[in-house]
């Protein structure tokens, strides 16, 4: 069996990585980067990367596509740890546990959902009046629940919440 660490766990490996993933993406998007600055590359290397290397190649092809110069130009305050509003997921025990007193099992965990259902948007809508309706960027709402962008919109969609409706 092979045993392959964590990114976090083998910092030494992010620069040279960091190098392949920019020619990788630059090359695949016809463009020249010559240089990866200093505090790129220390913000690179301090980040635990819990995504593993996919959430830094994602980065980083996030980055080259952005860039209009010859040097990298990442976005590091991508890499802050998100301001949570109170998650559903943190919620979900206790309802759980709430749930348990209904005697049917197929009413309880109709009620645990619906329950959650309630949770999720009341997450969106205090993340969007937090937010100013503002969904994208590391002060967006997305980021604040800690949560793909693309998720918060089809979840917004779901519960029919308009961003329009907090600006």
């Amino acid at each position: 069996m092979i045993r392959i660490f964590p990114l976090r766990k083998r910092k030494e490996g992010i620069p040279l990585l960091v190098n392949y993933f920019v020619q990788k993406s630059a090359r695949q998007m016809q463009k020249r980067i010559d240089a990866v600055s200093t505090a790129v590359r220390k913000g690179l290397t301090a980040w635990d990367w819990p995504g593993n290397v996919r959430e830094l190649e994602n980065l980083i092809e996030r980055a080259v596509i952005l860039t209009h110069g010859r040097s990298l130009a990442a976005q590091l305050a991508e890499l802050r740890r998100p301001l949570r509003v109170e998650s559903t997921h943190a919620a979900l025990p206790a309802m759980q546990e709430s749930m348990r007193a209904i005697p049917d099992s197929r009413k309880s965990r109709e009620a645990v959902v619906e329950e959650y259902a309630k949770h999720q948007h009341g997450d969106i809508v205090r993340a969007l009046a937090a937010c100013k309706g503002r969904v994208r960027g590391s002060d967006g709402a997305a980021a604040r629940l800690g949560i793909n962008r693309t998720t918060f919109l089809s979840r917004m969609k779901k519960f029919g919440v308009h961003a329009k409706q907090f600006a």
